[in-house]
């Protein structure tokens, strides 16, 4: 067996001209994985889309309407930052399907990686930066209602604070949120993860790599969760356009190493999600969340999963 992957063609959806969402990066990154032999074409899972009862595990049955049916007012529309289209809408709920199917996967095959996912900013009534469903938190109900899990640990480094996902959960012992970001950046105003760790502007990757190691091995053996999900965002690199950490692509390589074996060894099954990376080069942006996968099938191949 080879590591499961999970995409969708409809991933990418039309955004208008000179947007600065980099929509292209998801069908971007699935061909360098089959180019560079990173992956096979049979490694490569499709998800479906979910019920909306399984969206509306996290989300208010309103805003699941009111959104799908592109009848969200225009002040939510430009606090999420993108602009509306059935395309769009379809993309986002296949997204969080894939990150449902990576869970569902990670549990059978222990690690598993979608080619989308993270959208951590997105509240219960609300969407904000980028982020319209929480995939992350939709699919951590979803499993605990399948039964299949009872503790979660969400392990974010994604350089934005899951402040979606804390407020989630804020109330929630079944679901450990652990948020490791720079400290002066979006959103504006923190939520209370379980654990956060804020980050001096400029971080680079000893220092970052240390202080995720000091928190990590601790929180696993704590926590004792039945599923880790790993929000791997790339935006601390030193080129990110919204980043303002120093990562560089070995730093972001090896944090990938250092949290995938810390977990795996451990015994712990992860499923991945890539979050946030901004750049104006596509082709180095696509490389970094490249990284997760690279690294990802590393592991799975080293620890015979």
């Amino acid at each position: 067996m080879e590591l499961p992957i999970i995409y969708h063609p409809d991933y990418v959806a039309p955004l208008p001209e000179g947007h600065r969402f980099p929509m292209a990066k998801f069908k971007k990154l699935y061909e360098l994985l089959l180019s560079d032999d990173v992956a096979q074409t049979e490694q490569f899972y499709t998800p479906t889309l979910p019920h909306p009862e399984l969206i509306e595990l996290v989300h208010t049955p309103d805003y699941v309407r009111s959104y799908c049916e592109g009848k969200l007012d225009t002040k939510a529309q430009r606090r999420i930052g993108l602009p509306w289209s059935p395309a769009l809408a379809n993309r986002t709920c296949i997204a969080v399907g894939g990150t449902i199917l990576t869970a569902q996967l990670a549990l059978s095959q222990g690690l598993a990686c979608n080619t989308a996912g993270g959208t951590h900013h997105a509240f219960p009534s609300y969407g904000s930066g980028f982020c319209i469903f929480n995939d992350i938190a939709i699919a951590s109900r979803v499993l605990q209602q399948q039964q299949l899990v009872k503790k979660i640990l969400i392990v974010d480094l994604d350089v934005h604070q899951g402040d979606g996902t804390a407020f989630i959960f804020q109330d929630d012992d079944s679901v450990f949120t652990f948020s490791m970001h720079c400290e002066v950046n979006f959103p504006g105003t923190k939520q209370h993860s379980d654990l956060d760790v804020p980050l001096p502007v400029g971080m680079e990757d000893d220092a970052y790599l240390q202080t995720l190691a000091s928190y990590l091995p601790d929180l696993l053996s704590e926590i004792k969760p039945d599923l880790v999900f790993y929000d791997a965002g790339v935006d601390p690199h030193i080129g990110d356009r919204l980043g303002k950490l120093a990562l560089s692509d070995t730093g972001l390589f090896r944090r990938e190493m250092q949290v995938l074996t810390t977990c795996i060894s451990a015994g712990y099954p992860v499923a991945c999600v890539i979050g946030g990376g901004y750049a104006d080069d596509m082709t180095s942006l696509v490389w970094r969340h490249s990284l997760l996968h690279r690294a990802a099938s590393e592991v799975y191949r080293q620890y015979k999963l």
